[in-house]
Parts: C-alpha cells; sequence; structure tokens
C-alpha cells in the first residue's frame, strides 16, 4: 500500500492496469474500514446511552436521534455491500467497465465515487428513464 501512496490513476496509462487495480482495490478497502469503525463507535455510543431520561421531551429528542443514527448507519451496510461488489469486480476484472455499455468508466468518475457501475452517459440515461416512469 505504501507504494500506492502517491499514485494517482492518469488517463496517459493503460486501463485497469495492475497498478489502477491495486490503487483502486485499497480506497475501496479503506472506505470499507471507515464504514465499519464508524458503526462500532456508533454502537457503543448508543448502549452506554441506553439511559432512561425522567424527562419526556429528553426521551423523545434521544429516540429521535437513535433512530437517525440507526437509518444512517443502515445506509451503509448497504454501501458495504456495494463496496464488496465492486472489490468482487477488481477480481473478475470487470471492475470500471460499464455494466450497461461495456465501455471503459472514466477515472475521474471512479475517483469520485469508486462504486460506480456506469458510465456518466449510461447513468444520465438511467436517471432520466426513472424520472419518465415516476412521472407517470
Amino acid at each position: 500500500m505504501e507504494k500506492l501512496k502517491n499514485y494517482r490513476p492518469s488517463e496517459k496509462e493503460p486501463f485497469m492496469n495492475d497498478r489502477q487495480r491495486d490503487y483502486f482495490r485499497a480506497k475501496l478497502l479503506a472506505w470499507k474500514d471507515e464504514i465499519l469503525r464508524e458503526s462500532r463507535i456508533t454502537l457503543q455510543t448508543l448502549q452506554e446511552e441506553n439511559v432512561n431520561h425522567p424527562d419526556l421531551a429528553d426521551r423523545a429528542s434521544s429516540e429521535t436521534d437513535r433512530a437517525i443514527e440507526l437509518r444512517a448507519r443502515d445506509r451503509q451496510r448497504k454501501l458495504i455491500s456495494k463496496i464488496d461488489a465492486a472489490l468482487q469486480r477488481i477480481e473478475d476484472n470487470t471492475y470500471g467497465y460499464c455494466e450497461e455499455t461495456g465501455e471503459p468508466i472514466s477515472l475521474k468518475r471512479l475517483e469520485a465515487r469508486p462504486i460506480a457501475t456506469l458510465s456518466v452517459e449510461a447513468q444520465e440515461r438511467h436517471e432520466k428513464r426513472e424520472k419518465v416512469y415516476r412521472d407517470e
């Protein structure tokens, strides 16, 4: 991982070469580790905060905070499965290629959203279709 410390994927090198795959694997694993660490902290905080508030307003506020935190953790759980799917795509050499067109996804997009499965163009088409069906 140390050799990737100052590395940034470039359009000048072959797409999804070993170095780029290693870079995105490390990026995804670090992201997953951060989410898991935050989840452990949240669980620990929720367990420690299991205080019965005598004031109804305090209790309601605490329950609302807890519900929001649990919803956020649920979203992160789903994100972890997307990260795992991206890691699997790295292993089968399909990472970085659009699921719809088979074309490479831009490195800028992968840098910003390493779990992306569609190119920007395919994503835009997908969102337009989704909007049309939602509006009907």
